[in-house]
């Protein structure tokens, strides 16, 4: 039987999208599976040697960011005795274009420290990205065991890399249900410290990491177009990747009613956060030959609200099930419409996402930990109980 799994990914405290879904993963999969012993080998700056209560793990800092050399992780294997499975939870923001962690992994493999090896991709690059390091890291994918991706366009794109297509697996990335659902719209209001502001109209939020691809400027020419604005509540909120953005929302804040949180949001607050809005509004610009998928999606997908998007491979999961509340990528005009559509149709918006939020039910964190532990289980040719 299955008994220690070390993922390889960055972790909380440290500010990332991967560390978040690491952890999530990793609390699952011990929910489902106790008697798995779970190690985390992370990035590290993200603090000491500890013990992860939440997802009830040991963290062992083992590499530095887009380093060339991840020997640590060897040294931390062979501490720990070894495992029967690497899980890379691999974004190129953290490993880098070079091969060097595929190596590592291997290395370890071969000195006997691991069984097999795992690769999660959360992006995958197309030829026409002209990222040539990162092409020519996808070509080597087939050394590991298996490598997961989250979406079909990632599935297929690799495969005609050439990546060996009985080593590809999709399993969806997983959707979180929000326990605040329930709770009064005034007591968030207050919890989140928003009491003193003008709130009114639909409530719109926008969370998550503030960068220039999240199209924030492109809502607001969206709102301007809905009578100036004046039955919207825009509330954005998250980490600032981008000074530009920060200077175009406060000069939007003079016409528009726009309560901005500059801060990173603990998945409480964003939860919270999700749960005090109307509708979720995901206006991304497509990045030129880049696949992956949206956290915030997933977030916002298992809270339940009405999502308006844009048609971004990021969304593909909401253009695919919610075709209608999505719109080309770039496009104020659309997107208003879509918005004022909502304003006037909410209860038949909210029944039209009746089948986003299945897939969010059928997509929940102990679905996508019972789909990775029977691929650790196959993978060792072991059964699942």
């Amino acid at each position: 039987m299955i008994k220690r799994v070390a993922y390889v990914s960055t972790y909380p405290p440290t500010h990332c999208g991967v560390a978040e879904y690491t952890r999530m993963l990793a609390s699952a999969l011990k929910s489902i599976s106790p008697q798995i012993n779970v190690y985390i080998l992370c990035n590290i700056n993200s603090g000491e040697k500890r013990f992860d209560k939440e997802a009830e793990a040991q963290v062992y800092p083992a590499f530095v960011k887009r380093s060339s050399n991840y020997s640590k992780i060897l040294d931390v294997l062979s501490e720990i005795n070894g495992v029967d499975i690497i899980h890379v939870e691999h974004e190129y923001g953290i490993f880098g274009d070079t091969p060097a962690i595929l190596e590592t992994c291997f290395r370890a493999k071969e000195e006997g420290l691991v069984k097999k090896i795992v690769f999660t991709m959360h992006t995958i690059y197309h030829p026409l990205s002209g990222r040539i390091g990162a092409l020519e890291f996808q070509k080597k994918l087939s050394l590991a065991d298996a490598i997961i991706v989250h979406s079909y366009l990632q599935e297929f794109e690799i495969q005609h890399q050439g990546v060996d297509p009985v080593k590809i697996y999709r399993i969806p990335h997983g959707t979180y249900m929000n326990p605040y659902l329930g709770i009064p719209r005034f007591k968030l209001i207050e919890e989140l410290g928003l009491a003193k502001n003008n709130i009114k109209g639909l409530i719109t939020v926008v969370p998550g990491f503030l960068r220039k691809d999240k199209g924030l400027d492109i809502l607001i020419e969206a709102i301007k177009l809905l009578d100036k604005g004046g039955n919207v509540t825009l509330i954005t909120a998250g980490e600032v990747k981008d000074s530009e953005v920060v200077n175009m929302i406060e000069e939007a804040r003079k016409h528009l009613n726009i309560i901005f949180i500059e801060k990173y949001l603990s998945n409480e607050e964003m939860l919270k956060l999700i749960a005090l809005a109307d509708a979720i509004a995901l206006p991304y610009r497509d990045k030129h030959g880049l696949y992956s998928v949206s956290g915030i999606l997933h977030l916002s997908m298992g809270s339940f609200k009405p999502i308006i998007g844009t048609r971004a491979p990021r969304l593909i999961e909401l253009y695919q099930f919610a075709p209608r509340l999505t719109v080309p990528p770039r496009n104020p005009k659309e997107f208003a419409k879509r918005m004022k559509w909502l304003i006037e149709n909410y209860d038949y918006a909210v029944a039209y996402m009746a089948y986003v939020y299945g897939y969010a039910v059928r997509t929940q964190w102990l679905r996508m930990a019972r789909r990775h532990l029977s691929l650790y289980l196959n993978l060792l040719e072991e059964h699942y109980p």
